[in-house]
């Protein structure tokens, strides 16, 4: 029988969780989702002109990566890579539900998602997959976060422009 991970336990993680993002780390990013039901996508299944639904700001911890040089046919170029990292009940309150080809903006520059784990389980056990027998209780454990890998990408290629209205000086226009 379990002892640990049951969900009082799972409750004290998500407060403490709740109060470190909250009220002591403070870090914030602007998150749009692709709309894929307007992105048309060409033979190849890819897009020029993507839609976006945002930005939703949400509250995370970043690992930013070192700027990478490239060398390519048209010229010098950089990278950097980006891992954000959310807590999950903050995403069901903003109903988000993070995908690949999602934009990522912070710090005036855009990432776009290439990767999404939802892999960390308190004490290693998914609810989801509760096995009824005397070793495993039905209420243990339950993911908390999830992991987003991301990667620098130019402005220009997002088509995420900002505008300036005179009534509404923070507005976006995606």
């Amino acid at each position: 029988m379990a002892y640990f991970g049951r969900s009082r336990d799972v409750s004290m993680f998500s407060n403490i969780n709740n109060e470190l993002l909250g009220q002591v780390i403070e870090q914030k990013v602007g998150y749009y989702q692709i709309i894929l039901d307007e992105t048309t996508p060409n033979i190849y299944g890819e897009s020029m002109n993507k839609k976006y639904i945002g930005p939703v700001l949400l509250t995370c911890l970043l690992e930013r990566g070192d700027t990478e040089p490239i060398t390519d046919d048209f010229g010098m170029d950089f990278t950097r890579k980006l891992v954000v990292r959310f807590f999950r009940p903050h995403l069901v309150t903003a109903n988000v539900e993070p995908s690949v080809g999602d934009v990522i903006l912070w710090n005036e520059d855009y990432y776009e998602v290439n990767n999404v784990n939802e892999n960390q389980l308190v004490v290693g056990k998914d609810p989801n997959y509760a096995y009824t027998n005397q070793n495993f209780v039905p209420d243990a454990g339950t993911s908390l976060s999830i992991i987003l890998e991301c990667f620098y990408i130019r402005p220009e290629k997002v088509n995420i422009r900002e505008n300036r209205y005179p009534g509404d000086p923070g507005s976006l226009v995606v």
